[in-house]
């Protein structure tokens, strides 16, 4: 097998585990916020040893990459916190694709914030995500599960594009591993004493669920996408990333049942259409 190949798999795999990481939101039985900050515990320290077996440093550079990448681990957190709620409260198909209106949310956030030009695509994009997202949401009320599902669902887009902006500058300093062991570390700081107030009792189940979860489905994945990098373009590997939310949602379907409803399938196809044209036009760039 020749080093491209081995990359592609590598690449794949990565995204096939993110997928899986929506399952456990329904599989382990504790709050959102326990979950995330113990899958952060769990998996700071599973890169910790990948670091310092690759012999890298921990060396921030300077107070501001440091500021920076703790607000990108905050931004994070709550990212995964109302990420896992979407799915507890309806569907992992409909609080993956709720998540992935975030490329069309950076890409509208991004000329803002670095004094770029907003091109009428961007805009064009965020409207064929609007779409998507009214086709998915049966009714605009609160007691639907489906409308709760898709308001934390874009609502950890929202915290997920900000971290992604947040990150920009700093993964030109540093490589993604140490960039990631640094958000999980204040993704943990900044949950755990919350969760050790206000969790719930941690079965040797639900203990082992999340190691599973924080090593496997978490450390591993970005492990694997960041080894990938080396010898996959840029192009492929933004394509084969919006296989996420069609590998979780096969997931869901054969591990919980979860078959999605029509208008899932319509409303998410328009909204992974947006999010594939966004990486199209990136990539072409």
């Amino acid at each position: 097998m020749t080093a491209p190949q081995k990359s592609l798999l590598e690449l794949n795999a990565a995204v096939l585990l993110w997928a899986g990481t929506a399952l456990f939101a329904k599989w382990i039985a504790l709050p959102a916020f326990q979950i995330t900050a113990l899958r952060s515990v769990v998996a700071a320290g599973a890169l910790w040893i990948v670091l310092r077996w690759q012999g890298g440093g921990l060396a921030t550079g300077g107070r501001r990459d440091f500021w920076l990448l703790m607000a990108g681990g905050v931004a994070m957190a709550a990212h995964w916190v109302t990420y896992f709620q979407a799915i507890k409260v309806s569907t992992v198909a409909i609080g993956i694709l709720s998540l992935h209106t975030y490329p069309v949310m950076t890409a509208l956030a991004e000329p803002l914030l670095f004094k770029e030009r907003l091109r009428a695509l961007d805009v064009a994009l965020a409207v064929l995500v609007l779409v998507g997202m009214a086709v998915l949401v049966p009714d605009f009320s609160l007691a639907s599960h489906v409308t709760r599902g898709v308001l934390f669902g874009v609502l950890s887009a929202a915290c997920f594009a900000a971290r992604n902006l947040l990150t920009r500058g700093i993964v030109t300093r540093h490589n993604g591993t140490k960039v990631t062991f640094y958000q999980l570390a204040a993704s943990a700081a900044a949950l755990l004493p919350v969760a050790l107030l206000l969790g719930d009792p941690v079965t040797p189940r639900s203990a082992g669920q999340l190691l599973l979860l924080g090593v496997f489905f978490t450390a591993l994945p970005h492990t694997l996408y960041t080894r990938s990098l080396q010898h996959i373009k840029a192009r492929s590997v933004g394509i084969i990333a919006t296989l996420l939310p069609i590998y979780g949602a096969i997931s869901a379907a054969i591990l919980l049942g979860e078959i999605p409803a029509a208008r899932t399938l319509v409303g998410g196809g328009i909204i992974l259409a947006a999010v594939f044209l966004e990486t199209w036009r990136v990539m072409r760039r």
